[in-house]
């Protein structure tokens, strides 16, 4: 594509082209006047000349009103009409490109802008609704754990009395405990925060690791799994165990999606863009095309154009999520399994503990025709030259003051 010129180079260009032909005007009129002199009589001659002018003023007017309203006026009305629209609440509102480059930019700065505002509100939204549901489901384990104990203690005692209790019943009663107790749990681990801080932590091994454990528990013996793991991935910052804990809960969930189908489970090194350019497998074909959508992935306000990350994700060949369904099924409670048959938390459990390494999370289509889950976190960035030892090694905790720099004795 070629580039496109800029405003000042159009307007110059048109206004010598316009300048040009009132010169050649000019001097046809002129060369006219002084062939039709001797013809015309002495009253008609200035009036000629007049004429003539008006015109060539009338048509430089026009022309450049013309230029004016192209290369400026209509452009920069479409500008202010986005945003109007931004201003207004509507974020979806994108600038259409120009035809010269000062524009084009203008429009492009102002849908960047756009889109940070949005990523601004998703991510806030995103954090309201993790606080506020935390709050909740730390109020509502406080209230249902109680009697939930008492209600165990009381069990307990009818089983230890016998009293002809039936068997059947009382085994019913203690499953039916016993799972409301997990959910209990489970907001527990929704709502509390992880006070421990982030480390470093090779996503190779924690992939691998939740992949072998799964194996060896034989939870893939129904269906065909690849794990994709390049060499070479760059340490992330996070937590190792809830890292591991949160892969093990996507593959559980794409081992139920695909039935007898297929589960990839990989990472890549990838720098992050809002687009939607998806990451290649070892495996794909040099020329692949595989069907997108059109929705913007998440971002948070911390992350610039192109930040360096690694890209884990979780493929199954079931039936996917509904694009409808993707920005909800990361709340709580919210499931598309069966009734009975799930509590809703474990995805939520898995946004929040990806939020808090700050990271994303976002489900898209596999190209399995599935549900592919993709985690992003940002690579470790270098150390600081006050992070460093005199010989170059980096410093440990213990040795840092307070906000990480290097400190003596306190």
């Amino acid at each position: 594509m070629a580039p496109k010129p800029s405003l000042r180079t159009e307007l110059l260009l048109n206004l010598a082209f316009l300048a040009a032909a009132a010169l050649l005007l000019g001097v046809g009129t002129i060369v006219a006047v002084q062939a039709l002199a001797p013809d015309l009589s002495p009253g008609w001659t200035l009036p000629l000349i007049f004429g003539v002018v008006a015109l060539d003023v009338g048509i430089f007017i026009v022309f450049g009103g013309y230029l004016v309203r192209r290369h400026i006026l209509r452009p920069l009305g479409r500008v202010i009409a986005v945003a109007d629209a931004v201003a207004a609440g509507d974020l979806a509102a994108r600038a259409p490109t120009a035809e010269t480059q000062d524009f084009a930019v203008l429009a492009e700065r102002l849908n960047r802008m756009t889109d940070h505002l949005l990523d601004a509100q998703g991510q806030l939204v995103r954090s309201e609704k993790l606080a506020s549901v935390g709050r909740l489901a730390a109020g509502v384990a406080h209230e249902v754990g109680n009697p939930l104990s008492a209600i165990g203690t009381y069990l307990e005692v009818l089983r230890r009395r016998g009293g002809g209790a039936d068997a059947e019943v009382m085994a019913g009663l203690a499953r039916e405990l016993e799972r409301i107790d997990t959910i209990v749990r489970s907001l527990l681990d929704y709502a509390q925060p992880r006070e421990e801080g982030l480390q470093p932590v090779d996503v190779t091994l924690v992939v691998g690791a939740a992949y072998h454990l799964l194996r060896a528990q034989g939870a893939f013996k129904a269906v065909q799994t690849t794990l994709d793991l390049p060499a070479g991935l760059p340490p992330i910052l996070g937590r190792a165990h809830a890292l591991e804990q949160a892969l093990v809960n996507l593959l559980l969930n794409a081992v139920d999606a695909a039935g007898e189908g297929a589960v990839v489970v990989g990472a890549r090194r990838w720098a992050y863009e809002t687009g939607h350019t998806a990451p290649r497998r070892s495996d794909d074909p040099a020329i692949a095309f595989f069907e997108r959508g059109t929705d913007r992935r998440p971002s948070r306000v911390d992350y610039a154009a192109g930040l360096p990350g690694v890209l884990l994700f979780v493929a199954d060949s079931g039936p996917g999520v509904p694009p409808g369904d993707r920005d909800k099924i990361f709340d709580p409670f919210y499931t598309t399994k069966e009734p009975g048959h799930g509590t809703g938390l474990g995805l939520a459990i898995v946004a929040r503990t990806v939020d808090e390494m700050g990271g994303l999370i976002w489900v898209t289509q596999a190209r399995e025709g599935g549900a592919a889950f993709k985690l992003f976190f940002p690579v470790v960035p270098p150390l600081r030259d006050a992070e460093r030892g005199p010989g170059g090694e980096a410093l440990r905790d213990a040795e840092r003051g307070p906000g990480g720099e290097a400190g003596g004795e306190v």
